[in-house]
């Protein structure tokens, strides 16, 4: 398990409503939601399919509005930021690890991860030069100059954690990481992410149907219909689900 930092909160959200469409076709996604996730830790969310997991998830990193409750992000209130404020924040933020990697098919792995640089206003030079680093303490430094369709899927998910991280966020959000994965590769890539990712002033949040990655997680939140239905943590993570 990881070291929190005397349990600060990164991430809280309270009575949280998000709905889409409107009167017969009115969807409810999220439903008074309380959520908590603290600076140390790897949280995942787990649940079935439509339970407001990628909603919630989407809230959070602030690429979805939300209807009424609280969102705060490390004590920032995302209700209360103008839209140029928000995208600002989360470029500095927040970083995402896509299911299907998303990378640009015609860009190099060392062009795909110095994106998040260049988008904050560094320099070509000093972006490649800081993705290149990277690339190598995810261990594909030999792949610098490789496109996507050259790599393995380990590979590319590898490129996409460097991508997420070469910003140095202070959260980052993972959307079903392993799921194009083999078990290896998707341990193998957790295990990458708690090394690289997981550090007393950052939080890692990751939405996940993967029951083989669960004992990599510190807490484990449970969502049903659209409510938050239960909170694991340590010895009853290892009791449920190992």
């Amino acid at each position: 398990m990881s070291e929190l930092n005397n349990g600060a909160l990164a991430v809280q959200t309270r009575s949280l409503v998000k709905t889409f469409g409107g009167g017969e076709n009115l969807v409810q996604a999220l439903k008074g939601v309380d959520f908590e996730a603290r600076c140390g830790e790897l949280l995942m969310i787990v649940g079935p399919s439509g339970c407001g997991k990628t909603t919630l998830l989407s809230v959070i990193c602030g690429t979805l509005q939300f209807d009424s409750g609280s969102v705060e992000v490390f004590g920032r209130d995302l209700g209360a930021m103008r839209p140029a404020e928000l995208t600002a924040f989360r470029g500095q933020n927040v970083g995402f690890v896509f299911q299907q990697f998303n990378l640009i098919p015609t860009w190099t792995s060392l062009e795909n991860v110095s994106v998040p640089l260049l988008l904050n206003g560094a320099s070509r030079a000093r972006a490649e030069a800081v993705a290149g680093k990277m690339l190598e303490a995810v261990g594909i430094g030999e792949k610098l100059h490789a496109y996507p369709s050259q790599l393995s899927g380990g590979q590319q998910q590898r490129v996409a954690i460097a991508r997420a991280l070469v910003h140095e966020p202070r959260l980052l959000i993972c959307d079903e990481p392993t799921a194009a994965l083999d078990a290896g590769s998707g341990r193998k890539v957790l295990e990458l992410i708690k090394a690289t990712a997981c550090r007393p002033d950052r939080c890692v949040i990751v939405v996940t149907h993967d029951s083989r990655i669960f004992p990599f997680a510190d807490r484990i939140t449970e969502m049903e219909d659209g409510t938050v239905r239960a909170v694991r943590d340590g010895e009853e993570i290892q009791k449920m689900y190992v």
